[in-house]
Order: C-alpha cells, then structure tokens, then sequence
C-alpha cells in the first residue's frame, strides 16, 4: 500500500473530500494553479495555501506520512532549487517557489488520492465532449489518459526490480545498467498492451 500511495493512487475512504464531486476538486485544482501567480507575490500566502492542502490530508485520513510520501521524490529538485534562489534573490522568494510548488503537487496527489481514477476520467470525457465536431473522440481521450495513468505503477515496479538486479550484480552506480534495462523492459510492456489494444479493435 505504501508504494500505492507514493504513486498517488486513490485510497479509498469516506472523509468529506472522498465525497466531493471529481469535478468540484479538478475545478479547485484549475483555481489554485490559475491564482498561483498571485499567491507567490507573499510568502505568508503560499504557507497559508500549503497549510490548507496539509490540512486536506489529515481532514483526508491520509496523514502527513502519506504528504510526505508526495514530496520526498523531489527533495533534491527543491534543494536546488532552493540554492539557487537564495543565491539570486532571498528566502521569501525560495519560500514562495518551493512552497508553491509543494502546495501544487501534493494538492493533484490529494486529489487523485480520494478520488477513484474512473471519476476523474469520465469528466475530462464529459467536458472533450464538445470536441466531437472537430474530429476528437472524447472516449478515446479518455482510454489515453487512464493508460497513461495506469502505466505510471507499471514503470514504477519495473525500475524497482531493474535496480534489484543492478545490486545483484554490483552495478549500483551505472546509469547505463539501470536505464536500458528498463527502457526495454518498457516497451516491451508498452507493446504487450498494445497488442491487447489491437485485438480489441482499437488501432485505428
């Protein structure tokens, strides 16, 4: 479970946030990326906004180990990038970029997180309705993107057992051993479900 919820799978649960709408919390979502411009003019803001997605996990019964779980791959993206802005600018502007990106990331992962992946799928289908007359096919939009989402834990689980074989054979620090690997393996799993895809009547 604790690699489920690292990947951001949904969790089942009955909290008021597992009860809102898809679309009321992609809808929240839009919002809070579209007034990120605006939140990161004050730093207090984006602490306030970051508190409030913290406290969506506990509201959540997720916890804060289940936050933190979203944040620990980007740890050293963040040093980094907290390096470089105390180094050009200062620490209310490190602490308005790193908080807004932290705010950003765990808010898609609390959604994504109480909400089943079919919910969020069947209204990107409903609103890609409209674009029936320019040739889309909403339905496909949607097989897409739950592939896409789907083949995140695939890749996932791939690289864990890649990096196995690389401590087998001592290999741990190798880029190439650890990335060709898996890169095969991928396609080769890309190709199986492709396979399943075209027996189905899906390869146009």
């Amino acid at each position: 479970m604790a690699q489920l919820t690292a990947l951001g799978l949904y969790r089942p649960g009955r909290s008021v946030l597992h009860r809102l709408g898809a679309g009321r919390k992609l809808l929240g979502l839009l919002i809070l990326g579209g007034s990120s411009i605006l939140l990161q003019t004050r730093w207090w803001l984006v602490s306030v906004a970051l508190l409030l997605v913290v406290a969506g996990f506990l509201i959540a019964g997720l916890g804060l180990r289940a936050w933190w779980q979203q944040v620990r791959p980007m740890v050293w993206l963040l040093a980094f990038t907290a390096v470089l802005h105390l180094l050009v600018s200062d620490w209310r502007r490190a602490v308005c970029v790193l908080g807004m990106i932290v705010t950003l990331v765990t808010a898609a992962a609390l959604i994504t997180l109480t909400t089943p992946t079919t919910a969020l799928i069947d209204v990107v289908v409903r609103l890609a309705g409209p674009l029936r007359r320019i040739g889309v096919d909403p339905e496909r939009l949607g097989l897409t993107l739950l592939l896409g989402i789907r083949f995140v834990p695939v890749v996932a689980g791939l690289a864990r057992e890649v990096r196995q074989a690389q401590y087998a054979r001592g290999a741990l620090y190798s880029y190439r051993a650890f990335a060709v690997p898996l890169l095969v393996r991928a396609l080769r799993t890309a190709n199986a479900i492709g396979d399943a895809l075209v027996s189905r009547g899906l390869d146009d």
